[in-house]
């Protein structure tokens, strides 16, 4: 064990059939389970200072960050060699590992059968931040989804529009969602959706899903940080720790 807390292995999943390499750092405090961009890995946010900067909230038992590998996130980089409606089957099962499988591992972690979880994520960890928010609210409470991207549909071909992606992805689904527990619940949940305005952003995307999810009284926020703010990893670092002392206070 580290100084930071870390603790790091392998979970093997029935539903992906593979290990996923799963972390942890720090002590005590509110879960956070910090996906990784597209085909990150679950030490991405180490490699690249992310638990660097959370390290005061860390150290002082405010946070717990949790991490894995992006299974559905790699899927959607290896699409073009894969045959048709492979990246949405492979989310649904990622979806699957991370609810009935990751979700269990953090509570048993934090010794508690019910504690709720903060998810967050960059670009495509945003998109899983707030998809694991949207289907699960019974379990994540808070969704900071940082610079996302939400309308992958656009990446996509025909025969991938299946039933799988339309489940997996909330600006397909959240208009179809009627009256439901899941709603209720959602109706109690808060989803951050900053964006930077400096290249390779594009703050319509968190805009769109802002409007998706106000539309069905979904409580959110879209911050706009300016365009001294690209789409990488600084622009990152300042968000969370930000957003995530405001939710921990």
């Amino acid at each position: 064990m580290s100084d930071n807390g870390k603790v790091s292995g392998k979970i093997h999943s029935r539903f992906l059939g593979r290990d996923v390499l799963c972390a942890r750092w720090g002590w005590y405090g509110q879960p956070v389970l910090l996906f990784p961009t597209a085909g990150g890995d679950g030490e991405e946010c180490d490699r690249f200072k992310m638990i660097y900067v959370l390290k005061d909230l860390i150290q002082a038992g405010r946070i717990k960050v949790y991490s894995c590998d992006s299974i559905g996130g790699q899927a959607l980089s290896e699409r073009r060699t894969q045959p048709p409606g492979y990246f949405p089957r492979m989310q649904s099962l990622f979806d699957a590992f991370i609810y009935h499988e990751l979700v269990p591992w953090i509570r048993k972690d934090c010794e508690s059968e019910d504690i709720g979880i903060v998810t967050a994520g960059a670009s495509i960890g945003a998109f899983n931040a707030v998809a694991a928010l949207c289907k699960h609210p019974d379990v994540f409470t808070h969704a900071i989804g940082m610079s996302g991207t939400y309308n992958i549909k656009k990446w996509l071909e025909d025969d991938d529009l299946g039933l799988d992606y339309y489940l997996s992805a909330p600006m397909d689904f959240l208009p179809n969602l009627g009256d439901s527990k899941q709603l209720d619940l959602l109706r109690q949940r808060f989803v951050l959706l900053p964006t930077g305005e400096g290249p390779y952003e594009d703050p319509s995307e968190s805009w769109n899903m802002g409007q998706a999810l106000g539309a069905k009284g979904i409580p959110n926020r879209v911050d706009f940080w300016g365009e001294e703010y690209r789409h990488d990893w600084p622009t990152w670092r300042e968000m969370l720790p930000h957003y995530l002392d405001q939710i921990t206070r």
